[in-house]
């Protein structure tokens, strides 16, 4: 008990090696400052010519800065804006292809002479006979010359 008593001891009380350490950084007077209240509501500024017209110019200048930066930005993102409308364009574009040789494809299907006539067989029609095709560019000798017109005469059947 008596050993533990002396060891708390020793951390209570300081050495001296303690106290020596404990010596302050600075020698001589601490600085201390006062607060002196200015009064500045006598003063009047005198106004420079010279500095104003300084001023005016930097302003100008800075102004017409700002306007070639935000100019040579609006341009920037518009070239970007511009880059992706004609991407956009661009891919449109390829898809109305697609579609137009769809559709043409479609059309030549359709207009195929084999399927019009296995179509009009399941209809019902027949061949024209001998005769029963009259041939309108036939008549003309020759196709770049013109053409007069005329009335041909027409029966009208009735049935009773």
């Amino acid at each position: 008990m008596a050993a533990a008593a002396t060891a708390i001891q020793r951390f209570v009380t300081p050495s001296a090696a303690r106290q020596k350490r404990r010596n302050p950084c600075w020698n001589g007077t601490p600085e201390i400052y006062f607060s002196k209240p200015i009064d500045n509501s006598r003063l009047v500024k005198v106004e420079d010519p010279k500095r104003s017209r300084e001023m005016k110019q930097f302003g100008v200048a800075l102004g017409f800065l700002f306007l070639l930066v935000m100019t040579y930005t609006w341009q920037h993102f518009k070239a970007i804006e511009y880059g992706y409308k004609i991407e956009s364009l661009k891919i449109q574009r390829e898809g109305l292809v697609e579609v137009n040789r769809a559709y043409r494809l479609e059309a030549a299907s359709l207009r195929s002479p084999d399927r019009i006539d296995r179509l009009a067989r399941e209809y019902g029609m027949q061949p024209p006979q001998a005769g029963q095709v009259i041939r309108m560019d036939s008549t003309s000798p020759d196709a770049g010359s013109p053409v007069m017109a005329s009335a041909a005469p027409v029966s009208v059947i009735s049935i009773p």
